[in-house]
């Protein structure tokens, strides 16, 4: 196929593609937001119908949170391609008013909740599929083509996970995720693993006195939590891409008191199920008597641990591998150079990839996902998406898919291969 044929083809959609990406912008979609959620969701089956594709809403298992968007387009081979966005954002409609967070466009940049974490995929998704009907229609025409938004992937929704795998099948040559893509010495880079996260509480139960009188009858719960989190944020290890992070704590009613319980909350990270579960074990095991006691009796604080919840990891392995292999000789194809990052943060690749082959970091290039606030001096900059990124991620995006697809589907006769 051309070169240029496809990156002119790309470049006239470019255009409807950012209207698209305004569109989608200007709703605020907070994961809370069931309204706006719902309606971006709407916006966006709109977007692909006139490609061919039917959608379905499929309630969230959280009755606060919007619905999960599937859209399918039926073709008359045996090859699925499953593509993964979400409707959701982290950002509150009162902090986007806050900071006077909207849709800017400034030069190359598009500022605004969403533009890159993760409506810039949705769009790349939109302007990928567009493409492959006008450069390549025999091959968009016979592949099934199997689209999903995560109605709150911003809060972790692991029923998300089933809604895809139940659709995909084990048969789908590939699950593909549009979140941004890296960048490393200004070279591109694709996610191939991500690290698996478990939330947790500390509880410790002491015993409460009066802090003159009684001072030495109390085991006091904030001390002996101070000590446990002090253990807990030494449990990291750099060597192992292993991260501890005490993130909330509470504890206490008066000063006249010895505390009688104190808590606190927050995450470890890992990228393979053999760290994840040793962190697991080693956080665990500090449960029961604590160090601290009453000076009177030796009666002893106790500390509890529970984990709150669970994203598993995302390792990195040989069905990822060759989904790669297939993109890096696309970029060879293309005259570019793309590598491949293991990234700490967790997105639907966690809950795909050992059911399907799966590459993440298809989207767009931007920075500051999370990000809303702009200070005068520079120093804080919100999120934003690199208009300049869309046309050569889509164009490499089309290429792969088309080497993957000509390898079991054949030549989309007709096509210019030049």
């Amino acid at each position: 196929m051309s070169q240029s044929l496809l990156l002119s083809c790309l470049e006239r959609h470019l255009p409807e593609g950012l209207d698209l990406l305004q569109k989608l912008v200007e709703i605020n979609s907070y994961t809370e937001n069931r309204e706006g959620v719902n309606r971006v969701g709407c916006a966006t089956a709109e977007a692909f119908a006139p490609l061919g594709f039917k959608a379905e809403f499929v309630p969230s298992t959280n009755p606060g949170w919007g619905d999960h968007l599937v859209m399918c387009r039926a073709g008359s081979s045996a090859d699925i391609v499953g593509m993964v966005s979400h409707l959701d954002t982290v950002f509150p409609p009162d902090e986007e008013a806050r900071n006077g967070f909207h849709w800017l466009r400034e030069g190359d940049r598009i500022y605004g909740p969403g533009t890159q974490d993760i409506k810039g995929g949705t769009v790349m998704i939109w302007m990928v599929l567009a493409a492959l009907r006008d450069v390549a229609p025999v091959i968009f025409e016979r592949a099934t083509w199997k689209l999903f938004w995560n109605s709150s992937e911003e809060a972790l929704s692991h029923d998300f996970g089933e809604v895809c795998r139940q659709r995909l099948g084990r048969a789908a040559r590939a699950a593909l995720v549009f979140e941004a893509e890296g960048r490393g010495e200004r070279v591109s880079r694709l996610v191939v693993a991500r690290k698996g996260r478990a939330t947790w509480r500390l509880r410790v139960s002491g015993r409460g006195a009066h802090a003159g009188g009684k001072h030495a009858w109390g085991a006091n719960a904030v001390v002996q939590l101070a000590e446990s989190v002090r253990q807990v944020a030494a449990l990291t290890n750099p060597a192992r891409h292993l991260t501890f992070n005490v993130a909330c704590v509470s504890g206490g009613v008066g000063l006249n008191r010895v505390p009688h319980e104190a808590a606190a909350e927050g995450e470890f990270r890992a990228f393979t199920p053999e760290v994840y579960a040793g962190a697991k074990s080693a956080l665990l095991a500090l449960a029961g008597p604590g160090l601290v006691a009453s000076t009177a009796d030796g009666y002893r604080c106790q500390v509890g641990v529970e984990i709150l919840g669970e994203s598993r990891p995302w390792p990195r392995n040989a069905a990822t591998d060759r989904l790669l292999a297939i993109w890096q000789q696309a970029a060879r194809e293309l005259g570019v150079s793309i590598g491949s990052e293991e990234r700490g943060g967790l997105s639907d690749g966690n809950l795909l990839w050992d059911a399907v082959p799966t590459l993440d970091g298809l989207g767009p290039y931007g920075e500051n996902d999370h990000c809303s606030e702009r200070s005068a001096d520079g120093r804080k900059v919100p999120e934003f998406v690199e208009v300049s990124s869309f046309v050569p991620k889509a164009a490499l995006n089309v290429t792969a898919l088309l080497g993957m697809l000509e390898s079991t589907i054949g030549p989309a006769s007709g096509r210019d291969r030049s």
